[in-house]
């Protein structure tokens, strides 16, 4: 196995903006306007209530300063922009045309407000890309209101309640099944919504039993979210079987496809039976993720539900395009229509993919996944989740280091920790709770090469090996990065965290400098 490239982040001993500047710099100067153009005084145009006391303290820079300032911080991170195998988020490459499409005025500009007749163009778009995803899932109708995955299992909760109010059947279905190892945003929105939520937990297969969920569901059961592959990347192959009792039980059945990259273009959710899914347009369609986001969740569902979406939706007639309430509208889980410019995204990779781009990503992504495990199960002190499960994994694997942390005292975030010192991305371990122990759940997607994959297994490799030869190299890690490993200690005191500067202000400061601040 070949030996980790050299590394070392750059490091910079830079300040918070808060603290730059000085009084009277400006990045840009505005000539006074010309006095047809004049309206007055800025603040007569606000509702006194609503004018500051004060002005905002806010830093005074040229735009050199500020350039050179953001450049700066953008070298102490990885960025994602390296090998970033991180697991259960299909980690995408996000194309620069689809970002360069987004900066145009006709996109930047626009305004949710604007009239429709102004937003035709948009509104095509987002009809488009509706026809796309109802190709790949066989529902009927798609909003993209919802903020992200989570909110998309939120939407199916609102939907849900809609249904039941609409049946006559609200209080009296008052729980909704899931599984231990299901996305946690579907027992958590169920329970958002004042659902009990039922939780399956793991049988011998690696998903709960049939006989289990047969246990489960009666006539008190709203629906089923379930997502198939699990986190760890198993295939429940009766969910065929799961979705027919579930609805002979009188419930809904929401597919959450998180992790759909890995049999795009081979399932259908309609096909099994299920009432609804969401996909994340953020990871598995191209769009940018966390910083470079935000997230856009797209929940479908079919033409039964429809009336029950989120408002508005986009509907086609022979004049153009208009915005439309359905007709049992839940209302809105967001504001307006979400957020448009990832929806832009994902309909030019779709398009860019076509149906046979799709169908082949998900068989990379596939192979690119058995042959990492490949190399990671032959690492001293890895092993992986369900060993006896014979069948190839999916997009991905949990992975555990507890054979690791048992031989050597060092654990998955030490490990984690040090795979930084090497400039590639720590994975995603997993979320809680945790049924293996010290797990990691990388994602070798269709973007990464072979070459790529090595490199990250000879990480690895890398970290486990000096675990057991020099642990304490890896326990104080990272060694490399802008920053070294930092004390948690104070991450749950109150009396110490700061999320604002203003906090900070008064927490770090004193009373005095945070007056003079306001």
């Amino acid at each position: 196995m070949s030996e980790p490239r050299e590394y070392h982040q750059a490091r910079w001993n830079e300040p918070v903006v808060m603290e730059l500047g000085a009084p009277g710099r400006r990045g840009i100067t505005f000539s006074a306007p010309d006095s047809a153009a004049a309206v007055g005084p800025a603040a007569d145009l606000l509702p006194p209530a609503m004018r500051r006391a004060a002005a905002p303290v806010l830093p005074e820079m040229t735009e050199h300063d500020a350039l050179r300032h953001y450049v700066r911080l953008s070298q102490q991170v990885l960025g994602m922009v390296g090998i970033s195998l991180f697991g259960t988020c299909t980690m995408k490459y996000n194309p620069r045309l689809s970002e360069a499409l987004s900066l145009r005025p006709q996109m930047a500009e626009i305004h949710p407000l604007q009239d429709p007749s102004t937003l035709q163009g948009m509104l095509e778009i987002v009809w488009n890309f509706e026809q796309i995803l109802k190709a790949l899932s066989g529902m009927d109708r798609f909003t993209f209101q919802a903020a992200g995955g989570a909110d998309a299992a939120y939407t199916h909760v609102c939907v849900t309640r809609g249904w039941l109010e609409a049946t006559g059947q609200l209080g009296k279905r008052d729980e909704i099944v899931t599984s231990i190892q299901a996305h946690p945003c579907n027992p958590a929105t169920a329970a958002a919504g004042g659902f009990k939520v039922i939780t399956l937990p793991l049988e011998e297969g690696g998903y709960p039993s049939v006989a289990a969920l047969r246990a489960a569901i009666g006539p008190r059961t709203a629906a089923l979210m379930i997502n198939n592959p699990d986190d760890m990347g198993i295939y429940n192959p009766h969910m065929k079987e799961w979705v027919r009792l579930v609805k002979e039980a009188g419930a809904l059945a929401f597919y959450d496809h998180a992790n759909f990259n890995g049999v795009m273009g081979k399932i259908r959710a309609r096909d099994l039976g299920f009432d609804a899914c969401m996909f994340m347009l953020h990871k598995t369609f191209g769009g940018p993720k966390g910083g470079g986001g935000p997230a856009t969740g797209a929940y479908g569902c079919t033409e039964e539900l429809s009336r029950f979406l989120p408002k508005p939706i986009v509907n086609k007639t022979a004049s153009g395009f208009t915005l439309d309430a359905p007709a049992d509208s839940v209302g809105k889980v967001r504001e307006f229509m979400g957020n448009l410019h990832i929806v832009m995204r994902a309909y030019a990779w779709a398009r860019g993919m076509g149906a046979e781009g799709i169908n082949e990503a998900s068989d990379l992504s596939v192979l690119a996944n058995n042959y990492m495990e490949k190399g990671l199960l032959a690492i001293r002190g890895v092993s992986k989740s369900h060993p006896t499960i014979d069948g190839p994994r999916m997009e991905m694997t949990r992975y555990s280091l507890g054979q690791l942390k048992e031989e050597t005292g060092i654990g998955v975030g030490e490990v984690a920790n040090r795979m930084t010192d090497f400039g590639v991305d720590a994975p995603w371990l997993a979320h809680e709770p945790w049924h293996f122990p010290e797990p990691f759940t990388p994602e070798a997607g269709e973007l990464w090469s072979k070459e790529d994959i090595d490199t990250w297994v000879a990480v690895v490799h890398k970290c486990c090996e000096e675990a057991y030869a020099t642990p304490d190299v890896v326990r104080t890690a990272p060694h490399n990065a802008a920053i070294g490993k930092v004390n948690g200690e104070g991450c749950e005191d109150p009396a110490r965290w700061a999320t604002t500067w203003r906090a900070y202000l008064r927490k770090h400061r004193g009373g005095a400098q945070q007056q003079a601040a306001e």
